[in-house]
C-alpha cells in the first residue's frame, strides 16, 4: 500500500477505509483499554491523532513507546469526535520502525534558538524550524516561478572561481592535499587549476556573459564569504538569487527588484498560511501587519544623496557616523525604512568610491548607477546595479581599483563584441525568509549554518 502523507489525510474531503502513514510520535497519552497518538511526518505543521486500540496484537510495545520514535500505522480515516480535528485515524496495525530513547532531545516544552543550534541535525523536527524549512522550500519554488512568469532563463554559475566579483578579497582559498599537488600540476606551485580558486562570492559576472546571449536569465545557488563577522546577519555560506537583464537600465532594476519581493510576500501568504501563523504567533506579532505594509506599499525611490541629509539632519542618535561617501550601516537602514518612512526605500545613485568595479559611473563621474532595496527591520535585502557596458570606462575603473585585466580578459571581451546595456542584482536569500518569518538570527534560516569557529554538522 502507497504511503500518504498526512497533509493529505488532513485536507481530505472524504473517509478512507484503507491507509499507511509513516511518521515520528509527538506525543502519547494512554486511557482505558487504548492510547492517542499524536503523529508527524513532517509534510505539514499539524500532526494527526492516531487511535491505538489495547486488543493489537503488539499494544503493549505501543503502549510504552516514547517521543521520537518512527512508526508505520496502518488503518482508517474517519470523523473525529474530538474538538479542533477533522479526521482521526483508528489504527489496525502499527509497527515499530525506529525507537527514540527517553533521552531523545527533542521534548514538549518550548526550546531555545540557541539549544537548538547545537543539535542542527534534530531541529528540523521542532515545529518552529519544521515551518521554517517547508517554507524555505516553498520560497525557492516561488523564486523560480516568478522567473519563469517572465521568461528568464535559470543559469548555473560556477562556484569554484579565479575571480573576485566583488574586488573586497574576503573569499575562501580552494587548495588540494599536499600529495598531491606536483601530480596534478607538474610542477610546485600547488594549485589544481595551476593557478588560485576560490568559493564564488557571487555568480554575477557568469551570469552576465549569458544576459548578453539569452536576454533576460537568473542564477539561484549558494556563496560564500570569508568575513570574520558573528553578527546576526552574516553568514560564511548564504544563498543568493541574481537575475540579470539585457537591454535593460537601473529603473528596469529598481522595478524587478520590487516586484519580486511583494510577489514572494503574496505567495507566502496565499500558499503557506499554517506554517507563518505559527510566526505571527510565536516569534513576532506584528509580522502580519509589516508583511502587508511591505505588499501594499509603493516603495520609496530615493538618490543616495538626499538619505544622507535626511539621516544627517534628524535627530536620531546613531552609533556610526554618517556623511557623503560612506556606506550606510544596519542602523542608517532602518531609520529609513522603519522611523522615517515607514515603508521600503530604493537607494540609488551611490558614490562611486564606495562601490565595485562594475557598476555604471553616472555623468559627472562621482557615482554610479547603483541600488539597494530597504525593508523595514531587515535594512538591504537587494543590492545591484546598472552595468558598465563601456568598455573604456569599464577598463578605467579596474585600473583605478588596481584590478588586474588579464584576469578580467573574458569579462572585458563581453564589451568588446556586442556590448549592450544591462543591469541585475543580487538578492539574500536567507535576509528574505528573515522578513518573512520575523526571525532575528541568520542562523535559524539555514539548515547547517556556517559561521566563524562554527561548521558542525
Amino acid at each position: 500500500m502507497k504511503r500518504t502523507k498526512i497533509h493529505r489525510l488532513l485536507t481530505s474531503e472524504n473517509p478512507v477505509d484503507a491507509l499507511l502513514l509513516k511518521g515520528w510520535i509527538k506525543t502519547r497519552r494512554d486511557a482505558k483499554g487504548f492510547s492517542f497518538l499524536e503523529i508527524n511526518d513532517g509534510s505539514c505543521l499539524k500532526n494527526i491523532q492516531v487511535l491505538a486500540e489495547s486488543s493489537l496484537k503488539n499494544y503493549e510495545e505501543i503502549s510504552i513507546i516514547t517521543t521520537g520514535s518512527a512508526v508505520a500505522v496502518a488503518g482508517r480515516l474517519v470523523a473525529s469526535p474530538g474538538k479542533g480535528q477533522k479526521w482521526e485515524v483508528h489504527a489496525d496495525r502499527i509497527e515499530m520502525i525506529g525507537s527514540a530513547p527517553d533521552t531523545y532531545p527533542l521534548q514538549k516544552k518550548r526550546h531555545t534558538d540557541e539549544y537548538l543550534r547545537s543539535i542542527a541535525h534534530l531541529r528540523p523536527r521542532s515545529n518552529k524550524y519544521g515551518a521554517m524549512f517547508r517554507m524555505r522550500s516553498e520560497m525557492a519554488l516561488a523564486i523560480h516561478q516568478f522567473f519563469r512568469e517572465r521568461d528568464f532563463r535559470y543559469i548555473h554559475t560556477p562556484i569554484l572561481t579565479g575571480s573576485d566579483c566583488e574586488g573586497a578579497g574576503e573569499m575562501f582559498r580552494v587548495v588540494t592535499p599536499n600529495r598531491t599537488r606536483e601530480k596534478l600540476t607538474g610542477g610546485d606551485s600547488g594549485d589544481f587549476f595551476g593557478r588560485e580558486a576560490n568559493l564564488t562570492v557571487s555568480g554575477q559576472l557568469s551570469a552576465e556573459m549569458f544576459a548578453l546571449a539569452l536576454g533576460d536569465v537568473y542564477t539561484f545557488g549558494p556563496t560564500f564569504r570569508a568575513e570574520n563577522s558573528n553578527t546576526r546577519r552574516h553568514a560564511a555560506e548564504f544563498w543568493m538569487v541574481e537575475p540579470e537583464m539585457a537591454f535593460a537600465d537601473l529603473y528596469d532594476d529598481m522595478d524587478l527588484g520590487e516586484s519580486l519581493i511583494q510577489y514572494l510576500i503574496d505567495y507566502v501568504l496565499t500558499n503557506c498560511s499554517d506554517d507563518l501563523n505559527l510566526f505571527a504567533t510565536f516569534v513576532d506579532k506584528e509580522l502580519m501587519k509589516e508583511l502587508r505594509r511591505i505588499l501594499d506599499s509603493p516603495f520609496i525611490r530615493l538618490p543616495y544623496s538626499e538619505a544622507v541629509k535626511i539621516l544627517t539632519s534628524s535627530k536620531q542618535h546613531f552609533e556610526y557616523d554618517i556623511a557623503f561617501g560612506i556606506d550606510l550601516q544596519s542602523e542608517h537602514e532602518r531609520y529609513l525604512t522603519e522611523v522615517h518612512f515607514k515603508q521600503p526605500v530604493i537607494l540609488f545613485d551611490y558614490p562611486k568610491s564606495i562601490k565595485p568595479f562594475y557598476m555604471r559611473v553616472n555623468d559627472g563621474d562621482n557615482t554610479v548607477a547603483a541600488m539597494d532595496i530597504l525593508v523595514p527591520r531587515i535594512g538591504e535585502i537587494i543590492g545591484g546595479s546598472q552595468r558598465e557596458e563601456r568598455l573604456g570606462v569599464l577598463e578605467a575603473r579596474m585600473d583605478e581599483m588596481g584590478l588586474n585585466r588579464d584576469a578580467y580578459w573574458w569579462y572585458l571581451d563581453s564589451r568588446r563584441y556586442g556590448s549592450v546595456p544591462h543591469c541585475g542584482f543580487g538578492m539574500g536569500f536567507e535576509r528574505v525568509l528573515m522578513m518573512m518569518t520575523g526571525v532575528s538570527n541568520i542562523r535559524d534560516v539555514i539548515p547547517f549554518p556556517r559561521t566563524p569557529g562554527s561548521i558542525d554538522f
